[in-house]
Protein backbone atom coordinates (compact mmCIF):
# COMPACT_ATOMS: atom_id res chain seq x y z
CA UNK A 1 0.00 0.00 0.00
CA UNK A 2 2.65 2.53 0.99
CA UNK A 3 4.98 1.42 -1.77
CA UNK A 4 2.69 2.96 -4.38
CA UNK A 5 2.85 6.40 -2.74
CA UNK A 6 6.59 6.90 -3.18
CA UNK A 7 8.94 9.42 -1.64
CA UNK A 8 7.50 12.54 -3.36
CA UNK A 9 4.02 11.60 -2.18
CA UNK A 10 5.19 11.13 1.39
CA UNK A 11 6.94 14.51 1.34
CA UNK A 12 3.76 16.20 0.09
CA UNK A 13 1.70 14.48 2.81
CA UNK A 14 4.18 15.55 5.51
CA UNK A 15 4.23 19.15 4.28
CA UNK A 16 0.44 19.28 4.22
CA UNK A 17 0.25 17.81 7.74
CA UNK A 18 2.76 20.38 8.94
CA UNK A 19 0.74 23.21 7.42
CA UNK A 20 -2.62 21.93 8.69
CA UNK A 21 -1.67 20.88 12.21
CA UNK A 22 1.47 22.86 12.97
CA UNK A 23 4.73 21.57 14.39
CA UNK A 24 3.44 21.34 17.97
CA UNK A 25 0.61 18.93 17.08
CA UNK A 26 2.56 16.56 14.79
CA UNK A 27 3.94 14.33 17.59
CA UNK A 28 0.44 13.93 19.06
CA UNK A 29 -0.97 13.19 15.62
CA UNK A 30 1.74 10.61 14.92
CA UNK A 31 1.11 8.91 18.26
CA UNK A 32 -2.63 8.79 17.61
CA UNK A 33 -2.10 7.29 14.15
CA UNK A 34 0.32 4.72 15.57
CA UNK A 35 -2.09 3.74 18.34
CA UNK A 36 -4.93 3.43 15.85
CA UNK A 37 -2.89 1.20 13.52
CA UNK A 38 -1.74 -0.95 16.45
CA UNK A 39 -5.33 -1.44 17.63
CA UNK A 40 -6.48 -2.22 14.08
CA UNK A 41 -3.76 -4.85 13.65
CA UNK A 42 -4.61 -6.38 17.03
CA UNK A 43 -8.31 -6.58 16.19
CA UNK A 44 -7.58 -8.03 12.76
CA UNK A 45 -5.25 -10.65 14.24
CA UNK A 46 -7.89 -11.63 16.82
CA UNK A 47 -10.56 -11.92 14.15
CA UNK A 48 -8.36 -14.11 11.95
CA UNK A 49 -7.53 -16.31 14.94
CA UNK A 50 -11.24 -16.66 15.76
CA UNK A 51 -12.00 -17.74 12.20
CA UNK A 52 -9.01 -20.11 11.96
CA UNK A 53 -9.64 -21.86 15.28
CA UNK A 54 -12.61 -24.06 14.22
CA UNK A 55 -10.73 -25.20 11.10
CA UNK A 56 -7.63 -26.09 13.11
CA UNK A 57 -9.71 -28.12 15.58
CA UNK A 58 -11.37 -30.01 12.70
CA UNK A 59 -8.03 -30.78 11.03
CA UNK A 60 -6.57 -32.08 14.30
CA UNK A 61 -9.58 -34.39 14.74
CA UNK A 62 -9.11 -35.72 11.19
CA UNK A 63 -5.41 -36.36 11.82
CA UNK A 64 -6.23 -38.42 14.91
CA UNK A 65 -8.71 -40.64 13.03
Amino acid sequence: MLSSIGVPGLIIILVLALILFGPSKLPQLGKAVGDTLREFKKSTREMVDDVKEPFEVDSKKEEQN
